[in-house]
């Protein structure tokens, strides 16, 4: 997460694990704003636009997230209106007008819903503070959550800041106490054939088991989304992998299929560009642990400090799943910052939020082709 959500050091993990806190009390303290009073959510002052709140609601439950659900128009709105009409045969304008409105209405969903927590939604153990080095990072047993508002955060899909927004920052956080939040409580949790461990974070984080099904995947580098399509992929051989620094030629077949959920992704940058091509997704892994290779990053602050084992957990560098493609060292995987989606480059991979990357296991069987292209 950002620096703005790391918590003060003295509130102590134990305290974090077994006392209730007032919600801002876990966001650190910006010098920078003024101290101002609360408005309610969809109100003058509020930085949380209600209608646009409800849309991005509505679209994550349709399979069309926005990103966090926080009530502004961010960056990738548009996108997900955009790709959401035309999965519903409307005009594709990416405005939020009438007839989008009434389609997304249509799901018959209020915007928030009120939450008992429970000791197992806001349990830890957590990390406090998270370590920013990898060399430090490999000595954690586990890369999980900095306290309990992160936590809750991510399994409703949306940021610490928008919780403080909704509930007002004297709200309480912790087992018994009930928050106003995104209504994205998951309608099935039916996960048959995934194993325990897995099963058991796609319950906490919300993944709906009754998502709808796909054949292939196509990766839009312009657009900076995934879509998830029923139908028909490119026939032909896959792309063959020419390696680290090998230039690949955009797919001019895409396949015929329809549209049936699209998520906001971030991908590749200047040093480590989107691989284009026709690949394949063979093997899914959960809760992976994380090899840092530092000759492997252009970025890495010590090239030659020798590779680190890094364990599992929400905050890795590859989140709650790595689904592996045909392309050596590539993937589709988690984040612990999902607020940088469609935002923050990659090092080649395809990142997404550890809910949406969970809700893509889920659409898709391994095996499946990865078109991506410009």
């Amino acid at each position: 997460m950002t620096s703005k959500t790391i918590l003060r050091a003295s509130l102590g993990l134990a305290a974090m694990c077994v006392t209730s806190l007032a919600i801002a009390q876990q966001l650190a303290p910006t010098a920078a704003k003024p101290p101002t009073v609360w408005a309610a959510p969809g109100t003058k002052g509020s930085p949380i636009d209600g209608t646009i709140f409800h849309a991005q609601v509505l679209l994550d439950v349709a399979g069309f997230p926005s990103g966090v659900i926080d009530g502004k128009k961010g960056m990738v709105f548009g996108k997900s209106v955009s790709g959401f009409q035309a999965a519903q045969g409307l005009t594709v304008n990416g405005e939020l007008d009438g007839p989008t409105r009434a389609a997304l209405l249509g799901l018959n969903r209020p915007s928030t819903v009120m939450v008992t927590l429970s000791p197992d939604q806001v349990g830890g153990p957590f990390v406090l503070p998270f370590p920013k080095k990898p060399e430090d990072q490999a000595t954690l047993a586990f890369m999980g959550y900095r306290n309990m508002l992160e936590k809750v955060a991510e399994e409703f899909h949306t940021t610490p800041d928008t919780i403080v927004a909704l509930n007002g920052p004297e709200a309480m956080i912790g087992p018994g106490k009930t928050l106003r939040l995104p209504n994205v409580v998951a309608a099935n949790r039916n996960y048959d054939g995934v194993k325990a461990d897995a099963a058991q974070w796609m319950g906490l984080l919300n993944v709906d088991a009754g998502s709808a099904q796909g054949d292939y995947i196509l990766v839009s580098k312009k657009e900076g989304v995934l879509r998830v399509m029923k139908g028909a992929p490119p026939a032909g051989p896959l792309t063959k992998d020419g390696g680290k620094g090998a230039s690949y030629t955009p797919p001019t077949e895409l396949g015929s299929g329809q549209v049936v959920a699209q998520f906001p992704v971030t991908m590749g940058s200047t040093h480590d560009p989107l691989p284009f091509g026709v690949w394949k997704v063979t093997t899914y892994a959960f809760l992976p642990p994380f090899h840092y290779q530092p000759d492997l990053f252009w970025d890495a602050k010590d090239p030659e400090g020798g590779d680190k084992r890094l364990k599992p957990g929400p905050n890795g560098p590859v989140g709650l799943a790595w689904l592996d493609l045909t392309k050596e060292h590539y993937g589709i995987h988690g984040t612990g910052s999902p607020e940088t989606i469609g935002r923050a480059e990659s090092h080649g991979c395809i990142r997404m939020s550890n809910w949406d990357v969970l809700r893509l296991s889920r659409m898709l069987k391994p095996g499946f082709k990865a078109v991506f292209t410009s």
